[in-house]
């Protein structure tokens, strides 16, 4: 395949059909000499992680408003940024935000590092956002992988080795299509053509640039590709939460451990996630069940036994105490939230 061609063709493409992102500097802005910003490129990829762009925008949006640059969002309360994140999930991308923003105001004066492998080096920063932001906010030549990408490379190339055992061939073949120039616009032209033509199933190729030289349509395997690996069956978890309000009303909660799932969020106080739910009530009270709810994480599906209290006034000391007027549902996670939309009832009545 003409390499250079690709790229040229994909790039046209683009220049016609990109997509408006609120973080994005489209290809007219850029030729007119407008550059991106590494910041909001970085926080946009670090949202984009396992998350749908329609999700991102409106965190993405109330994230730049409360700190539009790195050093605002450096000096955040965490408490704060965390509330700010829940319902978009995998929480450790929230720490990690603000351990890298830090790292970038205290170590590279407020300045984001342009090449490839300073990004690296910082917190929570992986091969994929370390490539993205290069590309997309500097326009170095690094390639971008992502699943449009690999979808897109997967049927123009027709390979039929099953991901992720593919991916390594997958890189390589979208590296030599990268071109040196226009290296951001183009990155974000494949990833474009893969969220809108080169869709997962039923792809639009009588309109895809790349529809003349994809060997997967040739072939009458576009449908069956990409290849996956089966996945394993999820297990099953259960536990018990427990949620208690105190005579005065306020809510009795813990703060999560840093580390694990839900890592320094809010939450209510809780059983160990096992096979088998085993009570652990966090303190003595008038423990009551009141219903259960399900939620599902990236390995595991979980089910809560929902147990709820009043007017108990011997609360832990390492508990985090709530006044009606502090609480907000949605500052918490969503499993927990669920939680508490179950247990509402109770205390409503």
């Amino acid at each position: 395949m003409d390499h250079g061609a690709l790229a040229a063709g994909l790039l046209a493409w683009y220049d016609e059909n990109a997509r408006e992102m609120p973080w994005r500097v489209g290809p007219a802005s850029r030729k007119a000499g407008i550059t991106a910003d590494p910041y909001r490129i970085w926080m946009s990829e670090v949202m984009l992680q396992q998350t749908t762009v329609a999700a991102v925008k409106t965190y993405f949006e109330r994230f730049t408003h409360l700190w539009p640059t790195v050093q605002d969002l450096a000096a955040a309360d965490d408490t704060h940024v965390m509330g700010e994140w829940a319902g978009l999930g995998y929480y450790a991308r929230a720490r990690n935000l603000l351990k890298c923003a830090r790292a970038v105001v205290a170590d590279h004066g407020g300045v984001f590092p342009t090449d490839r492998k300073s990004l690296l080096a910082l917190p929570g920063i992986g091969p994929y956002t370390a490539s993205a932001v290069a590309s997309i906010a500097f326009d170095l030549p690094e390639t971008v992988v992502d699943g449009n990408v690999e979808r897109v490379m997967s049927r123009l190339h027709d390979v039929h080795e099953p991901l992720p055992l593919s991916k390594p061939q997958l890189t390589e073949l979208a590296e030599r299509t990268t071109p040196k120039n226009r290296a951001g616009d183009y990155a974000q032209a494949i990833m474009d053509l893969g969220a809108t033509v080169c869709t997962p199933k039923s792809p639009h190729c009588d309109i895809c640039p790349w529809s003349a030289p994809c060997l997967a349509r040739k072939n009458g395997t576009a449908a069956d590709l990409p290849k996956k690996v089966p996945k394993a069956i999820k297990p099953t978890r259960k536990g018990f939460a427990y949620v208690a309000q105190t005579p005065s009303g306020a809510w009795v909660m813990e703060r999560r451990p840093d580390k694990g799932l839900l890592g320094g969020m809010l939450g209510w106080p809780g059983s160990p996630w096992e096979e088998t739910a085993q009570e652990a009530p966090p303190f003595a009270a008038d423990w009551a069940e009141v219903g259960e709810i399900k939620h599902t994480f990236t390995h595991f599906h979980l089910f809560l036994r929902v147990m709820v209290a009043n007017a108990v006034a011997n609360a832990p000391e390492h508990a985090v105490t709530l006044g009606a007027n502090e609480f907000q549902p949605s500052d918490l996670p969503t499993v927990m939230r669920k939680v508490f939309d179950v247990a509402q009832v109770h205390f409503d009545d």
